[in-house]
């Protein structure tokens, strides 16, 4: 299927452009929730879909992204990421392309884990502290995990320019690609929420990087203080916002 909306010119917001190349905006989508967000790290566990709200949450994403002119739709390749990546892609007429490199952390041993268990582990302190040095038992690193997630979004840029383009990925990946544009260390990309069916926004291009927007749900109910009683904070991991 063709583009639906090939990019003639620089699109409107985007930041300078550099000897006639204008930036590509990047909008990073988290997928929208499924029966286990915030209860279990599901991980690179295959047969998660999204639940019924994570289903109107996913088309209340496309509806607010239906004005923008999408050039291309990618998603990890598990299915919680392209349900949600077809719910945006629809309007604009495209097909999801799958992009590997921004596929959910390599969990390994933690994968299908309940978060109220990994969360007293010496780990899990070290992945909130200094996440530069922790790696997952029988998977990859964080640090791994922001390589490959940066290197996937940079093959993306370099094939729209000047076009507005949509990535549908995970929480840890979302946060470390927006770590490393912001210009944050890796050991403080925990300091960045990524809520289920946020968008977070980025030109990207010659001149440098702007960031446009993170975290952004189209609600303010996010913003009320969590129940005392509402158990251990795990950034990224437990935003049922």
């Amino acid at each position: 299927m063709q583009d639906a909306h090939p990019a003639t010119e620089t699109p409107e917001g985007a930041g300078p452009s550099t000897n006639g190349r204008s930036p590509t905006r990047v909008l990073l989508v988290r997928h929208a929730p499924t029966p286990e967000t915030g209860r279990v790290l599901s991980g690179r566990a295959p047969g998660v879909h999204l639940s019924d709200d994570g289903r109107r949450r996913a088309a209340e994403l496309a509806a607010r992204l239906a004005p923008v002119p999408l050039a291309a739709v990618y998603a990890s390749p598990l299915e919680r990421t392209r349900q949600t990546a077809e719910a945006v892609a629809a309007p604009h007429g495209l097909e999801v392309r799958p992009l590997a490199g921004v596929l959910e952390a390599d969990y390994g041993t933690w994968t299908g884990g309940r978060i109220v268990d990994l969360s007293r582990t010496d780990l899990w302190a070290l992945v909130q502290r200094r996440p530069s040095r922790a790696a997952f038992p029988g998977g990859e690193s964080i640090r791994q995990m922001q390589e490959r997630s940066v290197r996937a979004g940079e093959e993306v840029v370099a094939s729209h320019e000047g076009q507005a383009v949509a990535i549908v990925s995970h929480a840890d990946p979302i946060k470390a690609i927006l770590a490393h544009y912001a210009g944050v260390h890796l050991d403080e990309f925990q300091r960045f929420v990524v809520a289920p069916a946020s968008l977070s926004a980025l030109d990207v291009g010659p001149a440098g990087v702007v960031v446009l927007r993170v975290n952004d749900t189209g609600t303010t109910a996010d913003l009320a203080p969590a129940a005392p009683d509402s158990g251990p904070a795990a950034p990224g991991w437990e935003t049922e916002r």
